[in-house]
């Protein structure tokens, strides 16, 4: 079933997929997530309900029409990969409280905020005369609906302009809930027994990196063994030079105050749109939570630039996705990071492979492949004594004049993703810094019809941003200047959803 402007929307359709109805000027994105019409921002963090992640976001039906306002939609999804349209589950201005804001959710397995066991509980933020506040909605049909607990707040806001986006654990050491709130430049830890009242009791305040908002916090078992905590949300280091995406420390939560080991935030995206990230627990097949494996995803915009996209037009919607990662901890030298990766079905969806074998190149070079849709990976090298400006031209146009150009600048050295030269919501080229004294850096690139995503080395930098091609800017070019490079093993893997 199609979802576009126009398009059937009957409950379970697929978003994308075979049948999809894209026009010759369609924008829609081949394989990552898209709102089937009209307006997306914030994701909600997915929960697991027998045997399906069920994922909520912000959607606004009157967005064309220049109506404001968001309800929660909801999307399923078994894979990560391939989600199916499940319609509204909280309507806007449902009660008189206003609309439905970010909030997270929990299944109550216990009951033990009185709806049953098994009943999903969402702490959401609302306004009631522009006062933001935090209000319980219980669903006992699996999430498919909800119900306002009550009008009266779950933690009312003790006179602050920043109040939201409270994200809802189990604090299974000290055996309860535990809500964290944005409130400006501190994040609150609230505790309960029941979801339905919290306690204040401790808190963490930053104040160099923007208003906090969407805060997460977990544990995580790091592949030595380990277990450690991490503390994130959403910021705008921009002022500092630093990533407007999801910040994060890696450190030890003692129930009252969380420790980071380094004062530094650690950013999982260095682009421009990995906004309002959230992250979730990974399911084995017995449905227990594996903590050696996260998944993230973000929202594909930033506030900057929210409207700017020709997919109102073409397609009659804005609100994409980045593709679901999958996160690992990790050790280094200086402490554990979060490595990322386009998450493992992805490979599903492949229909044809490009193995081109190593490629040494001094110049540039024309590559005899055009899609709009696939990964592209390779091990990039260069002989000792060569500091190569060296990577791809991608959603490039047959004549050059338009592409994104991904790659690394080994004499600074940093990898970058630079969007200049292609049609984009605004200028920019992202950078961060690699070792470069092995003269070796592995690259991944995903590319779909609205976004470029580089994932570097490991995964510990990505750089997501939002891209908008014209139709036919399908080309790729290799390129390695100033004493040439090697591609080894480059691969290309063109993806759709079958």
């Amino acid at each position: 079933t199609a979802l576009g402007l126009g398009a059937d929307r009957a409950q379970g359709a697929p978003l994308g997929g075979p049948g999809a109805r894209r026009g010759p000027s369609s924008r829609r994105p081949e394989y990552h997530f898209s709102v089937p019409d009209n307006w997306k921002n914030d994701p909600q963090r997915p929960i697991f309900v027998n045997g399906e992640y069920l994922y909520y976001y912000l959607y606004n039906a009157d967005y064309l029409t220049g109506g404001g306002g968001t309800a929660w939609r909801l999307a399923s999804t078994r894979d990560h990969v391939r989600f199916r349209d499940r319609g509204v589950a909280i309507p806007k201005n449902t009660n008189a409280n206003g609309d439905c804001w970010s909030g997270s959710l929990v299944v109550d397995a216990n009951g033990t905020a009185g709806y049953g066991k098994g009943a999903v509980i969402a702490l959401v933020t609302q306004a009631p005369d522009g006062k933001q506040a935090q209000y319980l909605w219980y669903s006992t049909d699996g999430g498919r609906s909800f119900r306002a607990g009550s009008t009266s707040p779950a933690l009312p806001n003790p006179g602050v302009p920043d109040f939201r986006d409270p994200k809802v654990i189990w604090d299974t050491p000290r055996k309860r809930w535990l809500l964290i709130n944005a409130e400006g430049h501190r994040l609150g830890f609230y505790a309960s027994p029941n979801l339905r009242s919290w306690t204040y009791v401790g808190e963490f305040e930053r104040s160099d990196i923007g208003i906090l908002e969407c805060p997460d916090l977990f544990q995580m078992t790091a592949q030595d063994g380990t277990s450690h905590w991490v503390l994130a949300t959403s910021a705008n280091g921009k002022g500092r030079g630093l990533p407007a995406t999801y910040a994060y420390w890696v450190g030890d939560f003692d129930g009252t105050s969380f420790t980071p080991d380094t004062d530094e935030p650690q950013w999982l995206d260095y682009g421009f749109d990995f906004y309002g990230a959230v992250t979730y627990p990974h399911h084995d097949r017995s449905g227990r939570e594996d903590r050696r494996l996260r998944r993230a995803l973000g929202w594909a915009n930033f506030w900057d630039y929210p409207h700017n996209t020709p997919t109102s037009f073409t397609d009659g919607y804005n609100g994409d996705d980045m593709i679901v990662r999958d996160l690992r901890l990790r050790r280094a030298k200086n402490g554990y990071y979060l490595a990322s990766e386009p998450t493992a079905a992805l490979r599903d969806y492949v229909v044809r492979t490009h193995r081109l074998g190593d490629i040494t190149l001094s110049g540039s070079k024309n590559l005899p492949i055009r899609s709009s849709s696939y990964e592209l990976s390779c091990e990039l090298t260069w002989a000792s004594g060569v500091r190569p400006n060296a990577g791809f031209q991608v959603c490039r146009a047959p004549g050059g004049g338009r592409h994104v150009d991904v790659g690394v600048y080994v004499p600074a050295p940093y990898a970058y993703v630079n969007r200049r030269p292609a049609a984009n919501p605004t200028g920019g080229e992202s950078q961060t810094t690699f070792d470069a004294s092995a003269r070796r850096v592995k690259l991944r690139v995903l590319v779909d019809r609205t976004s470029v995503e580089l994932f570097v080395g490991d995964g510990r930098q990505v750089h997501s941003h939002r891209v908008f091609p014209l139709p036919g800017d399908d080309c790729i070019q290799l390129y390695a200047y100033d004493g040439g490079a090697t591609f080894r093993e480059l691969t290309i893997r063109e993806i759709r959803m079958r």
